[in-house]
């Protein structure tokens, strides 16, 4: 469900930026065309988080030669792909998915997609099993806090992302995820989110700019 989320958040992500006229230069830089950019973006928020299956400590690690050997079994079957673009996309891929671990500064637009996507997984179903099982943490609270995420276009911005939540608990989860991948991502200057504290419905009770 995760990949499920990251993969439609990151893609619509790209297509805000891109009515908005932001300059992507992961693969033209690469010698790729325009329409290689939201492959790029799809294949790395799908493997991005294929390393847990060895370990969740410093799974963005382990996701590169794992998500290599499936690039190179996956990218062949597409006839348009020649041998060398096929080599200029993984690596593209590869670079977005290292880069969406807060470690690693992302180096294009395409793998700040992939890291601040990550990171709009936040809402309380992300929660719902830890939470069933006892689990209280701070993380899970913030999760349960949240309502709803929205992407829209801004009227000052490209991208104004909406967070709805039912109690302050989630700015924690605003905060300690989302802003921190947010920075240093490359697209600080294109988003801008906007936190809807709501009780009992729809009821606002205060717009925070964070």
């Amino acid at each position: 469900k995760h990949i499920e989320i990251v993969r439609n958040r990151a893609l619509r992500l790209y297509e805000l930026l891109k009515t908005s006229n932001i300059e992507f230069n992961g693969a033209t830089e690469q010698g790729l065309s325009g329409a290689d950019e939201p492959v790029i973006i799809a294949l790395a928020a799908t493997l991005h988080d294929v390393g847990h299956v060895v370990h969740r400590d410093k799974h963005p690690y382990y996701s590169i030669p794992l998500a290599a050997d499936i690039l190179d079994r996956f990218l062949p079957q597409f006839d348009f792909y020649d041998i060398e673009q096929q080599v200029r996309m993984k690596a593209e891929i590869l670079h977005a998915i290292l880069c969406h671990h807060t470690a690693e500064d992302p180096l294009t637009t395409e793998a700040g997609i992939i890291r601040v996507a990550d990171a709009l997984d936040m809402e309380r179903g992300r929660s719902r099993i830890p939470y069933k099982k006892g689990g209280r943490g701070i993380d899970t609270l913030s999760s349960q806090a949240i309502n709803r995420v929205s992407l829209q276009s801004g009227s000052d911005c490209p991208v104004l992302v909406k967070i709805e939540m039912i109690n302050a608990a989630g700015v924690y989860q605003v905060d300690n995820l989302l802003k921190a991948k947010l920075r240093d991502s490359g697209l600080q200057e294109y988003v801008r989110i906007v936190a809807v504290n709501t009780r009992g419905g729809d009821q606002l009770v205060e717009q925070i700019e964070l």
